[in-house]
């Protein structure tokens, strides 16, 4: 349970981290004064800044600093992300120079839209640092030139209401043997167990570090016309190239994932309009933290994977035309450039306050899915906590 504290403390922190790191970033580019940059959040425990006199000085606590003239560059008491604060970032200051509000609109959008570029950036280097070291992969359509280990054939898919649901097969179980024979490659696997139609099989799984057994009897499926237990399998491996190609593969990964994911979120909230519900599961912090350690006992490798995926769900996430979220706060910069005035301050505030509420509350209903989806996990992981 240690391992899943420290490693989902650690995936968070990166993605926030990144994530407030293009804002501070792109605010300093544009002359605009980032009064203060944090790792973790507040409470402060320490500080170091640049005074009038050109003087670095250093500030414990949350005491006031009246005399600095650069950036508070500080260390927090909470150990998740950080975050910066821009002078003027909520339309105040805006006859300063060095006032977010007093920036052009495209700049202002620039700012905004930094974090997310820079969680982006952050997912296609870790997947092209994955892909120098060795990438889990479908080994489908990969370069001549890449290094293959580890095969193994893993389940991607299982059917609604068939034998492998009802079974128990899980997506991502690796098929070891079936009625104890190996299999080299995919339609071996298919043939037999088409050949096998009615006849109750043997699969011996891999799950994380366990072994199973399951037993299901295979059935003609409607979608293949041949006999199958309701599963769609995937020939995997640790896919390496040289670290040139790695960078190069892993900007056309990251641009391929970014795609599904957008297009997963369109099905999700198409879904949603058309009152036709929630078909994909959606994790909060509890059911990210529970897949962060299943993830952290598979290895590093797995960690970059998952920590690049979550990163770009982050970025996606935080681009949506909603209230309080950075894409929220393009939407009314797009206002202000159609209208020509910006949108009076307190009502935008008013809005992205009742936004601020509305995510809080859908974070609490999905965090209570997780606990119910998580329980056991979830009250070990507490019991850990407690016990210490």
């Amino acid at each position: 349970m240690f391992l899943t504290i420290i490693a989902f403390l650690v995936v968070f922190s990166l993605l926030i981290f990144a994530h407030e790191l293009g804002h501070f970033w792109f605010a300093r580019k544009f002359g605009v004064r980032a009064e203060e940059f944090g790792f973790g959040f507040p409470p402060r425990i320490w500080g170091i800044y640049k005074n009038k006199e050109g003087k670095w000085r250093q500030v414990g606590g949350n005491k006031e600093v009246e005399d600095a003239v650069s950036t508070i560059y500080s260390l927090n008491w909470i150990p998740i992300g950080g975050f910066v604060k821009i002078k003027g970032e909520n339309g105040e200051n805006e006859n300063e120079p060095d006032s977010f509000s007093s920036r052009k609109i495209w700049q202002r959008a620039a700012i905004l839209s930094a974090g997310v570029s820079m969680n982006i950036i952050l997912a296609a280097f870790l997947i092209s640092l994955g892909l120098m070291i060795g990438f889990p992969q479908v080994l489908d359509n990969l370069d001549s030139r890449a290094e293959v280990s580890d095969k193994k054939i893993q389940i991607a898919q299982i059917m609604p209401d068939s034998p492998a649901a009802k079974t128990g097969f899980m997506a991502g179980d690796t098929i070891i043997t079936i009625n104890n024979k190996e299999f080299a490659v995919e339609e071996e696997l298919q043939d037999f167990v088409d050949g096998q139609a009615g006849q109750e099989l043997a699969y011996k799984i891999k799950r994380g570090q366990e072994e199973i057994t399951l037993k299901a009897i295979p059935e003609i499926r409607e979608e293949t016309g041949r006999g199958g237990i309701g599963i769609a399998i995937a020939t995997t491996g640790l896919v390496k190239y040289p670290w040139y190609l790695a960078i190069e593969e892993g900007l056309k990964e990251t641009v391929l994932l970014t795609w599904a994911i957008i297009l997963a979120f369109y099905e999700l909230i198409k879904g949603l309009v058309m009152g036709q519900g929630v078909a994909i599961d959606v994790a909060g912090p509890v059911g990210i933290a529970a897949l962060t350690g299943q993830v952290a006992h598979m290895g590093l490798i797995y960690i970059l994977q998952f920590t690049a995926l979550l990163s770009i769900n982050l970025a996606i996430i935080n681009f949506l035309p909603f209230p309080a979220l950075d894409g929220g706060r393009v939407l009314f910069l797009i206002i202000e450039k159609i209208k020509g005035s910006p949108v009076k301050r307190e009502l935008e505030g008013a809005i992205h306050n009742i936004g601020f509420a509305l995510l809080m509350l859908l974070v609490l209903v999905v965090t209570f899915r997780d606990v119910a989806r998580f329980g056991d996990s979830f009250r070990a992981l507490w019991e850990k906590i407690i016990g210490n």
